[in-house]
């Protein structure tokens, strides 16, 4: 059975820092783009990071681009995304996904990725 499990999140200042995991048990997640996606009240999900499996290429969205980190240890089988410099609008539930194919024109395409942890909150807030 395969899991995705994000751990790292809760209630942080505006300009602090988090780092986000995301574990994988029943798949190696070096065979795949790892993406981290969030969800804030009232609002669509969208893509915030990825790391592709190919050529470890990463893409973030502009509203992160300079503060979060996208990274994979395959030893652990882990991927992480580091957050500095938070601000109130990254306040959301974040979510880490598996996919076998994204590249620049879809790794921000919810349908690209098969799998899904269960989220995790974030909360900037002073």
């Amino acid at each position: 059975q395969v899991q995705l499990v994000e751990s790292g999140g809760g209630l942080v200042q505006p300009g602090g820092s988090l780092r986000l995991s995301c574990a994988a048990s029943g798949l190696t997640l070096d065979y795949y783009a790892i993406g981290w996606f969030r969800q804030a009240p009232g609002k669509e999900r969208e893509g915030v990071s990825c790391i592709s499996n190919v050529d470890i290429a990463t893409y973030y969205t502009d509203s992160v681009k300079g503060r979060f980190t996208i990274a994979r240890d395959n030893s652990k089988n882990a991927v992480y995304l580091q957050m500095n410099n938070l601000k109130p609008e990254d306040t959301a539930v974040y979510y880490c996904a598996a996919g076998p194919h994204v590249g620049w024109a879809s790794w921000y395409k919810i349908d690209r990725y098969d799998y899904w942890g269960q989220g995790i909150q974030v909360t900037v807030s002073r």
